[in-house]
């Protein structure tokens, strides 16, 4: 009796749907190379900065003086989430069609289940007990740089500062735009295709403190490295987005509510 053409080769047991989709992933991330992952980044970044800086030159309103600290203009927050956001995207789009599959949820593992969920309790944990968690140890040796006010004044300095329709925005940009956005970028891109080049808790961990030295703040880089792990650990374990990006909304969104009620 003849091989039906779908067969295996001989002394192969076929693939399982996870196993063909691990095998398809592995491919995937052959093509985006750590050199077409610092070039999509680094371009980004580099325009996202020009563009902001650009639309504060503009205004002829870089900053108000509120007493003795600075106060960013309330535009400020939605139009630096557009010109920062949008060249990620952009550039994501085009590197899916021109070194990827051209399926951009694919390529950067943008799927969701039901179990996803459980990102919920992850991301409110690690906005409650975690990040004051490692971050106590930097205040008991640097007291004043590392005080609780320090750690949450630049989420305290825009809460404060919105007001109306501005709070509105804010929300939509903390909570939502920001996670979906990071996680993209971050995880799906950078931590999603670095591990096909390099070992995948490498990459989990170079993501790690990549994202949390690239908020530019050293009081809070303690607290968002843990967080960062713990976003990395939720995609190395369900190689997709779903659980990181959930995760990530709830903490953002429980880290506003701290602020707004404390």
């Amino acid at each position: 009796m003849s091989q039906s053409p779908w067969a295996p080769p001989y002394g192969q047991e076929p693939m399982s749907g996870q196993d063909q989709t691990e095998q398809e992933n592995q491919l995937a991330t052959k093509k985006f190379s750590v050199r077409v992952i610092l070039g999509i980044w680094t371009a980004s970044y580099a325009i996202a900065i020009l563009l902001t800086t650009l639309a504060l030159a503009s205004s002829g309103n870089l900053a108000d003086k509120v007493g003795d600290k600075i106060a960013e203009p309330n535009w400020l927050v939605g139009v630096s989430a557009v010109f920062l956001w949008g060249p990620f995207i952009f550039a994501l789009s085009i590197a899916s069609r021109r070194v990827g599959s051209g399926n951009f949820a694919k390529d950067y593992f943008l799927k969701f289940r039901f179990i996803d969920l459980l990102g919920i309790p992850i991301g409110v944990l690690s906005q409650v007990f975690l990040v004051g968690l490692v971050t106590w140890p930097f205040h008991v040796l640097f007291p004043e740089k590392f005080d609780p006010e320090n750690v949450e004044r630049r989420a305290r300095d825009l809460f404060d500062n919105a007001h109306g329709i501005w709070l509105v925005v804010l929300v939509i940009v903390v909570v939502f735009g920001a996670p979906i956005v990071e996680e993209l970028v971050y995880r799906g891109l950078i931590q999603g295709h670095l591990r096909g080049s390099i070992n995948e808790i490498a990459a989990l961990f170079i993501t790690a403190v990549w994202f949390a030295g690239i908020h530019f703040q050293i009081v809070e880089f303690p607290g968002l490295l843990a967080f960062a792990i713990v976003l990395g650990s939720c995609f190395h374990f369900t190689k997709r987005l779903g659980m990181s990006v959930v995760a990530h909304v709830a903490f953002n969104a429980t880290g506003l509510i701290f602020v707004a009620l404390l």
